[in-house]
C-alpha cells in the first residue's frame, strides 16, 4: 500500500517563504515522477512543478525563479522550497507521484491528502 504524506503548509506572509515536504511510504515500487500540484478556491487543479526520477524538473511560470523542487530517490520524499510568496500562491498543495510497482510497466498516480498554504498579511 502507498501513502503520501505532506507537511509543512501553513500561513505567511507575502514576501515569506514556506518549505513542503512529502514522503512516499511502502515497498516493492519505483517512483517515476513526484510532483507538487495546488488547487486554490473555486478554481482548478495546476500543476506547480515536477522531478523525475534522474532529476529533470519542470515548473509551471508563475513560479518560475521563486519555487524550488527536489527529490530523494534513496527516502522517495519531494520537497518544495517556496520563496517570495504572494497572495496568489494561496491554495491546498497535494504532492503526487507516478508509482510503478515492480515488473509492471504501468505508472499509477497517487495523491497526498493535501496541505493547506496561505498567503496573507
Amino acid at each position: 500500500q502507498v501513502q503520501l504524506v505532506e507537511s509543512g503548509g501553513g500561513l505567511v506572509q507575502p514576501g515569506g517563504s514556506l518549505r513542503l515536504s512529502c514522503a512516499a511510504s511502502g515497498s516493492g515500487f519505483s517512483i517515476a515522477v513526484m510532483g507538487w500540484y495546488r488547487q486554490a478556491p473555486g478554481k482548478q487543479r495546476e500543476v506547480v512543478a515536477a522531478v523525475t526520477s534522474s532529476g529533470t524538473t519542470t515548473y509551471d511560470d508563475s513560479v518560475k525563479g521563486r519555487f524550488t523542487i527536489s527529490r530523494d530517490n534513496a527516502k522517495n520524499t519531494v520537497d518544495l522550497q517556496m520563496n517570495s510568496l504572494k497572495p496568489e500562491d494561496t491554495a491546498v498543495y497535494y504532492c503526487n507521484a507516478h508509482i510503478v510497482p515492480y515488473g509492471l510497466g504501468t505508472a499509477y498516480r497517487y495523491w497526498g491528502q493535501g496541505t493547506q498554504v496561505t498567503v496573507s498579511s
